[in-house]
């Protein structure tokens, strides 16, 4: 039996890695128990915990996305909007452009949208559409596109 070695920072990637992959799963779930609900909590902010050890300033606007979207489709609107403006901070200190920038901007929507923010939700919204629509890639434009239109949205669609 041969044992791998991983160094610190591989294993904190893979970490990083798989617990986003247990969020997504958990997020394509209709229905979830409160056992699972407090999975997807956990695994979206150990994968942001692993990121902020060995990542890259794009690595920890994402997870700060994962972490405000998986609180806004729980309907936990302030715990949202706080990781959706962590996520827009970064985008802005960096000048994330593109895919990233849609998303930051979704993640502010649907934040303000979980918390009643109507107003806010749906120009963040705008915003969001807007970015998305000139994202370069197809498949990537495809994909935001997607999850866009896909809820909740409280209300204000």
């Amino acid at each position: 039996m041969s044992v791998e070695k991983y160094s610190k920072n591989e294993c904190h990637k893979i970490f990083a890695i798989e617990l986003n992959n247990i969020v997504w799963g958990l997020l394509g779930k209709t229905e979830r128990s409160e056992d699972e609900v407090n999975e997807m909590i956990n695994a979206a902010h150990a994968s942001l915990y692993h990121w902020s050890l060995i990542g890259t300033e794009l690595n920890l606007q994402r997870g700060e996305w994962m972490c405000s979207h998986v609180y806004a489709v729980l309907g936990r609107g302030k715990s949202a909007l706080y990781h959706a403006e962590r996520c827009l901070m970064y985008t802005e200190k960096n000048s994330f452009l593109d895919f990233d920038l849609a998303y930051a901007y979704e993640s502010l929507a649907r934040a303000n949208a979980a918390s009643g923010n109507i107003e806010e939700a749906k120009d963040y919204f705008e915003k969001a559409l807007k970015a998305g629509n000139v994202i370069k890639k197809e498949e990537d434009k495809k994909l935001f596109m997607s999850d866009l239109n896909t809820g909740p949205w409280y209300g204000i669609l």
